[in-house]
């Protein structure tokens, strides 16, 4: 777990989920950005995602490693006794999803970027029929063809994502069950149970990973008092890498201060 601090005094924390495949150095414009807006950011990388992805060839781990995961970045976040916002994109959205309705930690506010509720791509073509099948397949791997391409028509945003640590997207069948049942799961949680609270959903229109509309339904099916959605035109899944992300920013940090402000804080 990685921590930056704002320069002087703090006005709120950021904890930061990031998504399948990734690592938190993918995210290094977007933490400094919100250091210089004054405030601290929390980000690790997932069970078998940056570093320690170097020494393995699939995703297989237990989906119960990134829930612990997820549950010791809030506790990290929350530790500074500040507003604490968390921002999650992709699988680090689906993953915020069922840690807040578990354990409904109170947050300031909830930023949602692209999140994994059905998979317009998927892994392997016959991953379906694959996921259908006896236990004695689940180590079976398969290949989600996920590019960088797929993620941003940014050439900047593309670089950014190259680094030495390999980007690994071939999984297994017992991960893919794992996750499909996490998203199953949300869609179909009775509305009630998901705890009220600020909550910014943003989708991109030209995501070809993503069902789009399910984010939409499922966003309108809750019973929040104070929620956005903005959908991002002509942008692909990655939004913090697309060309319009200096103005996907400013929405972020706009939400942020609305809701620190609606808490009694002073916002310059």
């Amino acid at each position: 777990m990685w921590k930056w601090e704002a320069d002087g005094q703090a006005k709120a924390v950021v904890a930061i989920l990031h998504g399948a495949y990734e690592n938190h150095r993918w995210y290094a414009w977007l933490i400094e950005k919100l250091r210089l807006e004054g405030f601290h950011i929390v980000m690790g990388d997932l069970p078998n995602h940056g570093v320690n992805a170097r020494f393995s060839r699939v995703h297989d781990e237990d989906f119960k490693e990134y829930n612990k995961y997820t549950r010791h970045l809030m506790e990290n976040a929350f530790s500074y006794n500040l507003p604490v916002f968390l921002i999650g994109h992709g699988l680090g959205a689906t993953l915020l999803l069922h840690t807040m309705h578990k354990k409904k930690y109170e947050s300031a506010g909830i930023i949602l970027t692209s999140p994994w509720l059905q998979l317009k791509l998927l892994p392997g073509k016959l991953s379906n029929a694959l996921t259908s099948l006896s236990a004695l397949t689940a180590n079976v791997k398969i290949t989600h063809e996920i590019t960088f391409e797929k993620l941003t028509r940014s050439v900047e945003g593309r670089e950014e994502m190259k680094d030495e640590i390999p980007f690994m997207s071939v999984v297994s069948v017992k991960w893919y069950r794992e996750l499909q049942q996490m998203m199953r799961n949300l869609v179909l949680l009775p509305k009630a149970e998901f705890p009220n609270m600020p909550m910014l959903v943003m989708t991109a229109e030209k995501d070809s990973i993503t069902e789009t509309k399910q984010t939409r339904n499922w966003l309108h099916q809750q019973e929040f008092t104070e929620f956005q959605f903005k959908e991002w035109a002509n942008c692909y899944h990655n939004l913090f890498h697309e060309i319009e992300r200096e103005e996907i920013f400013v929405y972020i940090r706009d939400f942020i201060n609305n809701a620190l402000r609606r808490i009694g804080y002073i916002i310059e």
